[in-house]
């Protein structure tokens, strides 16, 4: 039940902007930002989930393209053991094969940012759809793009809408991470949270990081970062 905000510009010279949170298993291992691909893909970098080999966000610079995974439920029949790990989608999607026939995976929404342009790819089990972001600020998390069936989103997206159009400085994100930090006020199990935690639902998962990027615009530039949160499912001073 991971949370992305991205700005979308009304200028194809500046940036698309995106905030993401994570929110897994504590206890399933994975690595920071880094290139752990280099044999399969190389030059990409992204969050490495170790148990499965993917990526929760993969990003490659030489073509500017980045995506980010999130998790949606599906109805799909496939057993567990016919299922294709999600974390390869963000991979492939950067290196533009993803393709466009319904994948054997879990529901997912996947965003894909690049120089086409930014989109939502939503696979339900049943239906594969992909929704283009229209300039503006967004967000996505289990359901639909900008939702109002999800409580943070109709929250915090007239917020994140009316934050000052970030800046071409190394502290774009500050405006945006005073929001999140705004949002911490609330229980992490709230329905509103931002920084969450699902364990009283039955799901292991908690908010465990945050990454910011800034893609495309006439530079071409593909700056990623990410940090770690204090504790699972707890807000704090964090650095990029």
């Amino acid at each position: 039940m991971c949370t992305v905000i991205v700005r979308v510009p009304e200028d194809p010279a500046v940036p698309t902007r995106l905030l993401a949170i994570r929110d897994e298993d504590p206890d399933r291992p994975w690595h920071p930002l880094g290139a752990w691909w280099p044999d399969e893909h190389p030059g990409v970098v992204g969050v490495h989930d170790v148990r499965a080999g993917g990526a929760w966000l993969a990003a490659d610079p030489a073509t500017t393209r980045l995506a980010v995974l999130l998790n949606r439920a599906d109805t799909s029949p496939l057993a567990d053991d016919a299922v294709l790990s999600r974390g390869t989608l963000p991979l492939a999607s950067v290196e533009g094969t993803l393709g466009d026939a319904p994948p054997p995976t879990r529901g997912f929404n996947l965003l894909e940012v690049g120089p086409e342009g930014s989109r939502v790819v939503s696979w339900d089990g049943e239906s594969l759809r992909a929704v283009p972001l229209a300039p503006g600020t967004h967000m996505i998390a289990h359901d639909d793009l900008d939702d109002p069936r999800t409580a943070r989103i109709t929250t915090w997206l007239p917020r994140f809408a009316e934050a000052p159009e970030p800046q071409d400085d190394d502290a774009w994100w500050d405006d945006w991470l005073a929001i999140v930090a705004e949002s911490a006020a609330l229980a992490a199990t709230d329905d509103r949270a931002l920084i969450r935690d699902h364990r009283h639902l039955g799901i292991p998962t908690l908010s465990l990081m945050v990454a910011v990027a800034s893609v495309g615009g006439d530079a071409a530039e593909l700056d990623v970062r990410d940090a770690t949160l204090p504790a699972p499912g707890v807000w704090g001073r964090i650095g990029f």
